[in-house]
């Protein structure tokens, strides 16, 4: 997409759609009071032109620690000349590498320049842009470069003495700065294209934000996100060439979950992570987060020999390449037992530890990690300390790792078998731990994406449906209905390849339709049975390979009472 195009969409963003904390998308846009509009141009926005070709998205931009996201003053500049906005309306332009600071107190926040003149105070909030170039922000470092932003700045009041400083951006383009950062490009183009659609996943799903200014954060609290400096070549090309598409099961987006290393066998959701409400564990299974192996004969590891017999051993996997695909630690009795009594304690707090163990209490002799029960992968689910005067039973594999480090850190992963040495009287000498993978193991394996891309010659969307069971890909589904009468959609076909799948609930007669320019009307069948109310219409015949653009007009005629829900299949089925 063209930047020019891209950079001036958001300032109609920040006219009247970005302060609502909100994704703004083509899909769902309000409408937009005409005095509002004609406010806009009549302040010097005639850089307004169309809707933007993604959706938006809300990036709160963290300190160089990322420990937190307000600040009291701050210095912003642009590549080329930036324009600033106050609530829609025009205040200034500062030339290219020029110094806008910020400073906030008492609940008012100061624009001025480095001379000391100032340029306006007030509560704001401020829309920053730099139509013809990037973003910066003095002192700001990503990935060892200063930091730059495609999109638009906003200063947001937090407080009464601090700020937000919030990246507002199209999601193509701020996914061009989370792949590379996620996923190394040295692990080729289907990974990262496969990385791409998890990532894209991963923002476009609805979440409880910890801050109302803005929807995800640029850390690993929710994908790390580095900004215009850490993009790379390969990087976006992965990202142009799955543009639009996510991973979808029964009509949602997937939760796209990835770890670095799964060490050749994955494990289901239920089995690695907490209900998030009720804190339960095994959650609730997510049928597309099933326990997999990369080998399919492999029988599942759930008991202590099955488990012994794989991690001791380094059989076939996509996983070869990880530097954690077998790993091994070692402890004497007295260093893990000094460690227990710490971590004990500090593991307690997740309440997934019986009984609880307090700060300053003392662990009696230890005896022995009991392992109670596996996951399919040999993920450990449930163990027991085991000492001389009472056990403690440890659930969820974080709880795990985090209970048993190894020279400072936690274990890799808790796919882990363990080995005691005792001496001749009985008494524990020491534990060696030997294992595989690195993280929680569930969905993507990135090494082995990588492996199964370059050494496999798999395309993403293979890689994607191997760690993903019974996945479909495609675009966001929407409802188009007399509220939301035309939705435009944009994506990239790696085949010429495709078909729109139409909830016809409410029993409509016709879809029209223009593809890629050329206008369609689409017959649609008119079931009562629930079973064979959704359509499914080849239009193979109408995309191309490469970039693709779908806008869909709710039937006039139909009354306005009616709706469909409608998702473009990334490629349609060989049966259509």
């Amino acid at each position: 997409m063209g930047s020019q195009v891209a950079k001036s969409c958001l300032i109609l963003s920040s006219v009247a759609l970005l302060l609502s904390g909100a994704f703004y998308s083509v899909q769902s846009a309000p409408q937009i009071p005409e005095n509002t509009l004609q406010a806009a141009y009549s302040a010097g926005y005639q850089e307004i032109r169309k809707a933007p070709e993604s959706e938006i998205v809300r990036v709160g931009i963290g300190d160089n620690s990322f420990s937190r996201y307000f600040y009291d003053k701050t210095t912003i500049y642009g590549t080329s000349e930036i324009k600033i906005y106050e609530n829609g309306i025009f205040i200034a332009s500062v030339p290219a590498n020029q110094n806008l600071n910020i400073r906030t107190e008492s609940g008012m926040i100061t624009l001025y320049k480095d001379d000391g003149t100032v340029l306006e105070e007030s509560t704001g909030p401020y829309t920053i842009i730099c139509n013809d170039g990037l973003l910066g922000v003095r002192g700001l470092r990503r990935a060892g470069c200063n930091a730059l932003y495609r999109g638009a700045i906003e200063i947001v009041k937090y407080n009464q003495n601090t700020f937000h400083i919030v990246n507002v951006i199209e999601v193509e383009d701020y996914l061009k700065g989370v792949v590379p950062n996620e996923m190394p490009v040295r692990f080729g183009l289907e990974a990262l294209k496969a990385q791409s659609v998890a990532a894209r996943n991963y923002v476009l799903s609805p979440r409880t934000k910890a801050y109302k200014a803005f929807d995800v954060v640029d850390s690993v609290a929710s994908q790390v996100y580095y900004g215009a400096n850490s993009e790379k070549q390969l990087g976006n090309k992965a990202v142009q060439e799955t543009e639009g598409i996510v991973a979808l099961y029964d009509w949602d987006l997937i939760l796209a979950q990835y770890s670095s290393t799964a060490g050749g066998y994955t494990e289901s959701f239920a089995y690695a992570f907490s209900d998030p409400a009720s804190r339960s564990f095994p959650s609730e299974d997510k049928p597309y987060l099933r326990a997999k192996p990369d080998i399919l004969s492999q029988t599942p590891l759930n008991t202590e020999e099955a488990a012994a017999a794989y991690y001791k051993s380094k059989p076939d996997s996509f996983d070869v390449r990880s530097p954690y695909f077998r790993w091994t630690k070692n402890w004497t009795k007295d260093d893990l037992q000094k460690t227990l009594e710490r971590t004990l304690a500090e593991q307690s707090t997740t309440g997934f530890v019986h009984p609880q163990f307090y700060k300053g209490e003392k662990l009696s002799d230890l005896v022995e990690l009991k392992v109670l029960r596996r996951g399919d992968s040999g993920k450990i689910i449930e163990m027991e300390v085991v000492t001389k005067d009472k056990n403690y039973k440890i659930w969820k594999e974080l709880v795990i790792r985090r209970l048993l480090v190894n020279q400072g850190k936690a274990l890799p992963s808790a796919n882990v078998v363990f080995e005691h040495v005792y001496d001749e009287n009985g008494n524990l000498q020491t534990i060696t731990a030997y294992g595989g993978g690195y993280g929680h193991g569930v969905g993507m394996s990135q090494y082995g994406a990588g492996f199964m891309g370059s050494e496999m010659y798999q395309s993403y969307d293979k890689i994607l449906k191997h760690y993903y069971t019974g996945i479909t890909l495609g675009t966001k589904p929407f409802i188009l209905s007399p509220e939301n009468k035309n939705v435009t959609q944009n994506f990239y076909l790696n085949k010429k390849k495709a078909a729109l799948i139409v909830d016809n609930k409410y029993q409509l007669s016709e879809l029209p339709v223009v593809i890629n320019g050329k206008e369609k009307v689409l017959s649609l069948d008119k079931s009562v049975l629930p079973s064979k109310r959704v359509n499914r219409i080849d239009i193979s015949r109408f995309v191309k390979f490469g970039h693709n653009s779908i806008t869909f007009y709710y039937p006039e005629t139909e009354g306005d009472n009616k709706a469909l829900r409608i998702f473009a299949e990334a490629e349609a089925r060989d049966d259509i």
